[in-house]
This record gives structure tokens, C-alpha cells and sequence, in this order.
């Protein structure tokens, strides 16, 4: 079964993630990144990313080449912004909703403080599915890294093996 992880990542804990994923999956990675770059910092940075989030908003994104027929399981990894999914995932979705007809769908979601239950039931609608195959919720898996969390990450890999 062929792996393709898809996300966004604002301060680097979803790469991370994302990252181990493929190291332990052999899964492709697709990084969005919106043309218009969110604030990482400050006050800017959670009212704009929230009101985008909230809104539903669907930034442009920069280009990028995928042939999505080559994959079987799609994982969406995404920091949780106002108790919903980040807009460039969004944008994903609507742009290859045709071609994601049919696949598996994992998802996992990094986040301070909560909300992730709310954004998996938010992204799997937007998707239109029932529900994930898995989904993992990591806190600060990052910027607050640990042996626990990195065992957290490596039992969410095995679910794909």
C-alpha cells in the first residue's frame, strides 16, 4: 500500500511529524504551503490563522505536482487552529476531490492545547467520509519532544504498516 502524507506546518511540530512518518513508513510527503504566508508570531498569528481557520477559508497555495492515482492511503497531518483544521488543507481537498475518491484516510493533528477531536470531525466531513481509518492527536510533539511522544508517533506509524 502506497503512502502519501499531506499537511501543513506553521511551526515545524506537523513536519516533524510528518517526517518520522516517512522515515518509518516509506510514505511520500506533500508539504502545502499558501502562496500568502500566515503571521508565526505574535498576536497576528492566532487572530489571522483562527479567522482563516473559522472562516473556511481557501488560500491559494504554490504549486506542486502530484499523481494522486498512485496512492492507496492518504494521511492529512495539520496544527489545530481555532478547534478546526488548517485552510491549506482545505484548498487540497476541494482542488482533487475526484481523485481522492476511493482512498484510505489517516489523520493526525499537533496541537497545544485542544481541539483536534473537533477539527477530525470537521476535516473528515470536508473530505466526505464517515471517519478516519486511525487518528493521533500530538501535543507539541516538537518544541516539547519526548521518549513518550516519540513512542506515541512510532504506534501511529505502525497502524499504516
Amino acid at each position: 500500500m502506497k503512502n502519501l502524507v499531506v499537511y501543513f506546518s506553521l511551526e515545524g511540530n506537523t513536519d516533524y511529524v510528518a517526517n518520522i512518518i516517512k522515515k518509518k513508513t516509506g510514505a511520500d510527503l506533500l508539504r502545502l504551503e499558501p502562496k500568502k504566508a500566515y503571521a508565526d508570531s505574535g498576536f497576528a498569528k492566532f487572530f489571522w490563522g483562527g479567522k482563516s481557520a473559522v472562516m473556511a477559508e481557501r488560500p491559494d497555495l504554490l504549486g506542486y505536482t502530484i499523481d494522486l492515482a498512485q496512492y492507496d492511503r492518504i494521511i492529512f497531518g495539520f496544527p489545530v487552529w481555532a478547534g478546526t483544521f488548517t485552510p491549506p488543507l482545505r484548498t487540497f481537498i476541494e482542488d482533487n476531490r475526484a481523485e481522492l475518491s476511493g482512498k484510505q484516510f489517516f489523520a493526525f493533528a499537533c496541537q497545544s492545547g485542544s481541539g483536534a477531536e473537533k477539527a477530525f470531525e470537521k476535516l473528515s466531513k470536508c473530505i466526505g467520509i464517515e471517519s478516519f481509518e486511525h487518528t493521533a492527536v500530538f501535543i507539541d510533539p516538537k518544541s516539547k519532544s519526548s521518549e513518550i511522544k516519540d513512542a506515541q508517533i512510532e504506534a501511529f506509524c505502525q497502524m499504516m504498516i
